[in-house]
């Protein structure tokens, strides 16, 4: 199992970190040892200072697929999740300003929370509604109606370079409103009126 990111596919969220609008997907990826499930306390690391919260949707793929084309590419995920990608950006600044890669930041260890699996015939995959409150105040809002690249256009691209399979994750992309996480906060997530995500930062 794999867990790919897709970076800056909401227009103000890039705009927010001063990145360009992408054309095409930014794709990084977390190890399977990023997973946070159950809701379990999030601790925070020593090796950073300003580790960030991203809420973003989550598609699980439910079939092997390489070079999928984008109008066949809803068959290849069932189910749908809520997660938090957790972001280094202290690591990430000084990665970039040197050029240099920034997988630690975000892959480090339980930086990808995330919540059970919902079946996708569910929702309205179109306009899907999710947001982050932390300590009880709402942080970030998003719908996948505010996507630069959805989810079959994500899984097409993906799949022309890495072998999709079973039980990979791919989180979708945050919306605006991203910022730093405290020790004490307590983090709650939704995809429309529906908690998913409730644990606290340690």
């Amino acid at each position: 199992m794999k867990i790919i990111g897709i970076g800056r596919n909401y227009v103000a969220h890039a705009k927010e970190l001063g990145n360009n609008v992408p054309t095409e997907p930014v794709v990084f990826f977390k190890p399977d040892t990023a997973l946070l499930k159950n809701n379990e306390a999030f601790y925070h690391p020593t090796f950073s200072k300003a580790i960030d919260h991203e809420i973003e949707i989550v598609i699980r793929i439910c079939r092997e697929g390489t070079n999928i084309p984008e109008k066949f590419a809803h068959k290849y995920y069932d189910q749908i999740a809520l997660g938090v990608d957790f972001t280094a950006r202290d690591l990430q600044n000084h990665a970039r300003e040197n050029g240099l890669p920034w997988a630690l930041a975000k892959g480090f260890n339980n930086s990808a929370p995330i919540s059970n699996f919902l079946n996708k015939e569910d929702f309205d995959l179109t306009n899907l509604n999710f947001r982050l409150d932390i300590n009880g105040e709402t942080k970030q809002t998003g719908s996948t109606n505010q996507m630069l690249f959805n989810f079959e256009a994500i899984i097409a691209y993906v799949s022309q370079f890495i072998l999709l399979k079973t039980g990979d994750l791919i989180y979708t992309g945050t919306p605006s409103g991203v910022n730093t996480i405290s020790i004490g906060d307590r983090l709650e997530g939704y995809i429309e009126d529906q908690k998913l995500l409730d644990f606290e930062i340690k």
